[in-house]
């Protein structure tokens, strides 16, 4: 250890670009851990899932693309085009004391965008289903199919 404290201004004087870089990655790893801790909407994963429906019946919102939400979607979930998605509709805001689950297809699309939004519409329990609907599928957890 004592040798590689001595050795290590010598490789960085030698690396520059590739410390400089090192560096760089470590910030922007650090940074995005931070605002995962501090963002005021939590990513749940199946399992979590199942027990947030099992305890306390949240809201399901799916914001896939309709095709797919007749493909596959969690049973009980409500689809929601992105486009007529909006936390302040009257129907939606009488929701606003249950937890509310946001998914989609794969949980790096609109349920991303739409978080947020709730939270700022005033919603105190927001969740985001991490991997969405075929995390969801992968876990072997039932789904439903069709319109409903």
């Amino acid at each position: 250890m004592n040798d590689f404290l001595h050795k290590l201004p010598q490789f960085v004087n030698h690396h520059l670009a590739l410390s400089a870089l090192f560096v760089i990655l470590l910030l922007a790893v650090i940074v995005t851990y931070v605002a995962v801790l501090f963002r005021k909407y939590k990513e749940l994963t199946p399992a979590a899932l199942t027990m947030l429906i099992n305890r306390e019946s949240p809201l399901m919102i799916d914001l896939s693309a309709r095709a797919d939400f007749e493909k596959m979607h969690i049973p009980g979930a409500k689809h929601v085009a992105m486009s007529q998605f909006d936390p302040e509709n009257k129907d939606l805001a009488k929701a606003k004391d249950l937890p509310v689950v946001v998914m989609d297809k794969d949980g790096r699309g609109n349920s991303a965008k739409a978080a947020p939004r709730l939270v700022k519409a005033g919603f105190g329990k927001v969740y985001v289903l991490g991997g969405g609907v075929l995390g969801w599928h992968a876990a072997q957890l039932p789904v439903a199919k069709g319109a409903k």
